[in-house]
């Protein structure tokens, strides 16, 4: 298994990393909803520090901003079939702050809008 690099999924022509006028940052997937993204429901996670440790970990100028679940089988997919693929998220809650979007649905929205619309340019 290889990690794909940023170069892999590059859209724009010259080299340049295509972002939307959004915040660029790196997304992890985690296997899980729950333990796997430091959340406890009824059992303590596997390391309670695993989100203090993302928070910091830096790869050169690059930080993780971002958990989501699916990406990583998206991104598997695509290579084995030969597509290419790319990961928008909106962000919509903060877990440091525990603090969470008042407008989440217009967020998604309007974010799949300014995607669709870049896509067919």
């Amino acid at each position: 298994m290889s990690i794909l690099t940023h170069t892999e999924l590059i859209l724009n022509p010259d080299g340049s990393i295509y972002h939307l006028g959004l915040l660029p940052g790196v997304t992890i997937s985690a296997p899980g909803f729950y333990g796997p993204q430091g959340r406890e429901l009824r059992l303590p996670v596997a390391d309670g520090q695993l989100n203090k440790k993302i928070e910091k970990f830096r790869y050169g100028r690059h930080k993780i901003i971002n958990y989501e679940m699916e990406c990583s089988a998206i991104y598997g997919l695509s290579r084995l079939l030969g597509h290419r693929a790319i990961t928008v998220c909106a962000i919509i809650a903060n877990r440091i702050t525990k603090s969470y979007s008042s407008r989440t649905e217009k967020t998604i929205s309007e974010l799949i809008v300014r995607v669709l619309e870049k896509l067919v340019d």
